[in-house]
């Protein structure tokens, strides 16, 4: 198990790495996962513009692009985060920074472990599973 943090364009490293970790395992865990290797890439907003442009060819802003490297019940992947994006959409939604970082964090694990959130009732159930993992844990990263 590999949970791996990086920045790009940003100076954002997160606290209490250790404690993220588990949170993180324990999530894959009660979704009968196992953690192999994540790398959490915390960057600005061109960083990543220039990502979504470039590999999946949509041409906007978002909070997370979460590159699935999953096999059978080994979660793994490339989760690319904007700093920027989960700043704004915490001002927006009126929210802390922290609980929306974790909030996308959690997001991109809930994608490795095959949830999706295309249709509005895929999207129910993410935001659900999101806040259940937000308020089983207690996890503190800013």
């Amino acid at each position: 198990m590999a949970i791996n943090f990086f920045a790009e364009g940003v100076s954002f490293k997160p606290k209490q790495t250790l404690k993220i970790k588990a949170w993180i395992k324990d999530v894959a865990a009660e979704e009968g996962y196992q953690v192999g290797t994540l790398n959490y890439v915390f960057c600005n907003d061109e960083y990543i513009l220039e990502t979504n442009r470039q590999y999946l060819q949509h041409d906007y802003y978002t909070d997370i692009i979460t590159f699935d490297y999953t096999e059978k019940n080994k979660i793994s992947g490339d989760l690319v985060i904007s700093i920027d994006t989960v700043k704004s959409n915490a001002e927006m939604l009126g929210v802390e920074e922290n609980q929306e970082l974790c909030r996308v964090i959690v997001h991109g694990v809930l994608h490795l472990c095959g949830y999706k959130d295309k249709t509005i009732d895929e999207e129910k159930v993410m935001r659900e599973r999101e806040n259940y993992y937000l308020l089983k844990f207690n996890v503190s990263i800013i």
